[in-house]
Protein backbone atom coordinates (compact mmCIF):
# COMPACT_ATOMS: atom_id res chain seq x y z
CA UNK A 1 0.00 0.00 0.00
CA UNK A 2 0.59 3.59 -0.14
CA UNK A 3 4.44 4.82 1.79
CA UNK A 4 5.02 6.57 4.36
CA UNK A 5 3.95 9.82 4.03
CA UNK A 6 6.59 13.39 4.13
CA UNK A 7 3.52 15.30 5.16
CA UNK A 8 1.59 14.78 8.20
CA UNK A 9 -1.80 12.67 8.02
CA UNK A 10 -4.09 14.60 10.84
CA UNK A 11 -6.71 11.90 9.86
CA UNK A 12 -7.90 9.34 7.41
CA UNK A 13 -11.35 8.55 6.68
CA UNK A 14 -13.85 5.62 4.92
CA UNK A 15 -16.56 7.17 3.41
CA UNK A 16 -17.48 4.18 1.78
CA UNK A 17 -16.75 0.14 1.39
CA UNK A 18 -18.59 -1.94 -0.38
CA UNK A 19 -16.25 -5.13 -0.27
CA UNK A 20 -14.10 -4.41 -3.58
CA UNK A 21 -12.71 -1.35 -2.69
CA UNK A 22 -12.29 1.45 -0.48
CA UNK A 23 -13.40 5.08 -1.21
CA UNK A 24 -12.20 8.05 1.54
CA UNK A 25 -9.81 10.73 2.07
CA UNK A 26 -6.32 11.74 4.07
CA UNK A 27 -6.35 15.09 5.62
CA UNK A 28 -3.01 16.30 5.02
CA UNK A 29 -0.80 19.16 6.51
CA UNK A 30 0.70 20.60 3.56
CA UNK A 31 4.32 22.04 3.68
CA UNK A 32 2.84 25.47 4.11
CA UNK A 33 1.38 24.55 7.12
CA UNK A 34 -2.28 24.50 5.42
CA UNK A 35 -4.58 21.15 5.88
CA UNK A 36 -6.06 19.37 2.73
CA UNK A 37 -8.29 17.11 2.51
CA UNK A 38 -7.11 14.03 -0.52
CA UNK A 39 -9.76 12.24 -1.76
CA UNK A 40 -8.23 8.25 -2.34
CA UNK A 41 -10.08 5.58 -3.81
CA UNK A 42 -8.00 1.86 -3.33
CA UNK A 43 -8.55 -0.92 -5.40
CA UNK A 44 -6.91 -4.21 -5.22
CA UNK A 45 -3.40 -4.81 -7.26
CA UNK A 46 -4.39 -5.74 -11.33
CA UNK A 47 -2.81 -7.18 -13.93
CA UNK A 48 -2.22 -6.45 -17.75
CA UNK A 49 -1.60 -9.43 -19.73
CA UNK A 50 0.27 -8.66 -23.43
CA UNK A 51 0.04 -12.58 -24.96
CA UNK A 52 1.65 -12.76 -28.12
CA UNK A 53 1.47 -16.11 -30.47
CA UNK A 54 2.32 -16.76 -34.15
CA UNK A 55 2.66 -13.12 -34.75
CA UNK A 56 -0.89 -11.88 -33.43
CA UNK A 57 -1.57 -10.16 -29.89
CA UNK A 58 -4.39 -11.31 -28.11
CA UNK A 59 -6.59 -8.79 -26.83
CA UNK A 60 -10.88 -8.93 -25.46
CA UNK A 61 -13.53 -6.57 -26.86
CA UNK A 62 -15.64 -5.40 -24.12
CA UNK A 63 -18.31 -3.23 -23.17
CA UNK A 64 -17.12 -0.46 -20.12
CA UNK A 65 -20.08 0.73 -18.69
CA UNK A 66 -18.21 3.05 -16.88
CA UNK A 67 -17.05 4.93 -19.76
CA UNK A 68 -19.93 3.67 -22.21
CA UNK A 69 -18.54 2.06 -25.30
CA UNK A 70 -17.19 -0.92 -26.21
CA UNK A 71 -13.14 -0.63 -26.53
CA UNK A 72 -10.10 -3.38 -27.98
CA UNK A 73 -8.89 -3.95 -24.69
CA UNK A 74 -5.91 -6.63 -23.45
CA UNK A 75 -6.32 -9.03 -21.00
CA UNK A 76 -7.23 -7.98 -17.55
CA UNK A 77 -7.72 -8.94 -14.53
CA UNK A 78 -7.61 -8.42 -10.61
CA UNK A 79 -4.36 -9.96 -8.41
CA UNK A 80 -5.86 -12.77 -5.76
CA UNK A 81 -4.35 -12.39 -2.52
CA UNK A 82 -1.46 -14.32 -2.18
CA UNK A 83 -0.89 -14.43 -6.01
CA UNK A 84 1.54 -12.91 -8.17
CA UNK A 85 1.20 -10.62 -11.12
CA UNK A 86 2.50 -13.81 -13.22
CA UNK A 87 0.56 -15.93 -11.87
CA UNK A 88 -2.63 -13.97 -11.98
CA UNK A 89 -2.01 -12.40 -15.57
CA UNK A 90 -1.93 -16.17 -16.97
CA UNK A 91 -5.02 -17.37 -14.88
CA UNK A 92 -7.15 -14.21 -16.39
CA UNK A 93 -5.51 -14.49 -20.06
CA UNK A 94 -6.61 -18.47 -19.89
CA UNK A 95 -10.52 -17.01 -18.55
CA UNK A 96 -10.77 -14.28 -20.70
CA UNK A 97 -9.45 -15.75 -23.92
CA UNK A 98 -9.07 -18.94 -23.92
CA UNK A 99 -5.49 -19.80 -24.37
CA UNK A 100 -3.26 -20.44 -21.13
CA UNK A 101 0.49 -19.39 -21.24
CA UNK A 102 3.47 -21.66 -20.74
CA UNK A 103 5.86 -18.87 -19.70
CA UNK A 104 4.64 -15.06 -17.99
CA UNK A 105 7.38 -12.75 -17.53
CA UNK A 106 6.94 -9.52 -15.39
CA UNK A 107 7.42 -6.62 -17.24
CA UNK A 108 6.87 -3.85 -14.85
CA UNK A 109 4.59 -2.37 -11.90
CA UNK A 110 3.26 1.08 -12.07
CA UNK A 111 0.89 2.78 -9.93
CA UNK A 112 -1.93 4.05 -11.51
CA UNK A 113 -3.81 7.67 -11.53
CA UNK A 114 -2.25 8.64 -8.48
CA UNK A 115 -3.67 11.81 -7.92
CA UNK A 116 -6.91 9.65 -6.87
CA UNK A 117 -6.31 6.12 -7.09
CA UNK A 118 -4.33 3.57 -4.87
CA UNK A 119 -4.12 1.03 -6.95
CA UNK A 120 -1.44 -0.95 -8.59
CA UNK A 121 -0.94 -2.81 -12.21
CA UNK A 122 1.68 -5.11 -13.26
CA UNK A 123 2.14 -6.23 -17.03
CA UNK A 124 2.83 -9.13 -18.08
CA UNK A 125 4.02 -10.75 -21.56
CA UNK A 126 2.88 -14.55 -21.87
CA UNK A 127 4.31 -16.72 -24.83
CA UNK A 128 3.62 -20.05 -25.41
CA UNK A 129 -0.21 -20.18 -25.79
CA UNK A 130 -2.31 -23.54 -25.49
CA UNK A 131 -5.88 -23.65 -25.96
CA UNK A 132 -8.19 -24.14 -22.65
CA UNK A 133 -11.65 -23.71 -22.05
CA UNK A 134 -12.78 -20.05 -21.67
CA UNK A 135 -14.47 -19.23 -18.36
CA UNK A 136 -15.42 -15.52 -17.85
CA UNK A 137 -16.27 -14.30 -14.55
CA UNK A 138 -20.20 -13.53 -14.37
CA UNK A 139 -20.28 -9.66 -15.53
CA UNK A 140 -17.64 -10.69 -18.26
CA UNK A 141 -19.36 -10.00 -21.31
CA UNK A 142 -16.44 -10.35 -24.18
CA UNK A 143 -15.14 -11.04 -26.90
CA UNK A 144 -11.52 -12.30 -27.61
CA UNK A 145 -10.20 -10.88 -30.48
CA UNK A 146 -6.80 -11.33 -31.90
CA UNK A 147 -4.70 -8.84 -34.20
CA UNK A 148 -1.31 -8.92 -36.22
CA UNK A 149 1.62 -7.58 -34.29
CA UNK A 150 2.22 -4.87 -37.03
CA UNK A 151 -1.66 -3.69 -36.26
CA UNK A 152 -1.71 -4.40 -33.03
CA UNK A 153 -0.27 -0.99 -31.11
CA UNK A 154 -1.21 1.18 -33.88
CA UNK A 155 -5.08 -0.05 -33.34
CA UNK A 156 -4.58 -0.16 -29.91
CA UNK A 157 -3.99 3.93 -29.86
CA UNK A 158 -7.30 4.43 -32.01
CA UNK A 159 -9.76 5.85 -29.98
CA UNK A 160 -11.82 4.39 -27.75
CA UNK A 161 -8.96 3.15 -26.01
CA UNK A 162 -7.34 2.98 -22.45
CA UNK A 163 -4.06 3.85 -20.38
CA UNK A 164 -3.21 -0.49 -19.99
CA UNK A 165 -3.62 -1.29 -23.41
CA UNK A 166 -1.95 1.05 -24.77
CA UNK A 167 0.75 1.08 -21.82
CA UNK A 168 1.25 -2.52 -22.12
CA UNK A 169 1.63 -2.48 -25.75
CA UNK A 170 4.48 0.38 -25.60
CA UNK A 171 6.12 -1.75 -22.70
CA UNK A 172 6.51 -4.76 -25.11
CA UNK A 173 7.46 -3.10 -28.22
CA UNK A 174 10.21 -1.59 -25.85
CA UNK A 175 11.43 -4.45 -24.19
CA UNK A 176 11.58 -5.60 -27.97
CA UNK A 177 8.23 -7.89 -27.51
CA UNK A 178 6.07 -7.27 -30.28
Amino acid sequence: MPGEPEWPVREVAVEYDPGWFVGGYDRVEQPDGSQKRYYWAELPPATVVIAVADDTVLFVEQYRPTVRTTQLELPAGIVEPGESYTAAGGRELAEETGFEPSGTTLLQEVWCSTGLLRHRRGYVFAEGLEPVDVDHDSNEFLVPRALPVEEALERAREPPTNDATVEGLLLADHEGLL
